[in-house]
């Protein structure tokens, strides 16, 4: 549920395009990663609260129909959401999890995984997978390049084209000097996913 995932995902994705890269999607999630904190905003708390059931149903998707078809559906899925709006409601979320998964050919019935405690041990064993890559004080998305994790980059829009591969490039090196560990600055706008 992470913009800046999908903003990630997105640019990664287009590198792909252009280059010999394969690309893996991992649930990470929000609800988990923020579970101990006391210093939230009440808004993105209760954004994050809403945020489980979408991550419990790409946790179903990828347990029972693999990695592609969670690369499938987190597409059809993104395409509603980060495309066209920000902050679904609770019912806004199963109309959008059934059309992407009509989409993209997959059972109807993994909606079901949004109110189920069924894959909620799966969850929560590829969110540590994940943020063990990095530590537990980061965020999303986390990206591995080469066998190098790190936090980020938090892209605000999608590199295109010959600009996506040199953001890429830049990833890779920095990923590839064992001593750097983070860069970050402000974000002074919201993400812009056209």
């Amino acid at each position: 549920m992470c913009p800046y995932s999908w903003t990630a995902s997105r640019w990664l994705h287009e590198v792909g395009q252009r280059r010999p890269l394969t690309v893996h999607h991992h649930v990470l999630s929000l609800y988990l990663l923020n579970q101990e904190r006391t210093d939230i905003a009440a808004e993105y708390r209760h954004n994050v609260e809403t945020s489980r059931g979408p991550a419990k149903v790409a946790t179903a998707v990828v347990t029972r129909c693999g990695p592609k078809a969670l690369i499938d559906f987190y597409t059809a899925f993104g395409r509603r959401v980060f495309d066209v709006w920000r902050r679904p409601t609770a019912g806004e979320y199963h109309e959008v999890i059934a059309a992407a998964l009509t989409e993209v050919g997959l059972p109807a019935d993994l909606e079901d995984a949004m109110e189920s405690d069924e894959y909620d041990e799966a969850l929560r064993t590829s969110h540590d997978v994940g943020v063990g890559l990095v530590g537990s004080d980061v965020g999303t998305p986390i990206t591995s390049i080469e066998g190098v994790a790190f936090f980020g980059p938090v892209l605000n829009a999608i590199p295109r084209g010959r600009r996506a591969v040199q953001v890429f490039e830049g990833a890779r090196l920095l990923a590839g000097y064992p001593q750097f560990f983070e860069l970050k600055r402000t974000r002074v706008q919201p993400p812009v996913f056209t």
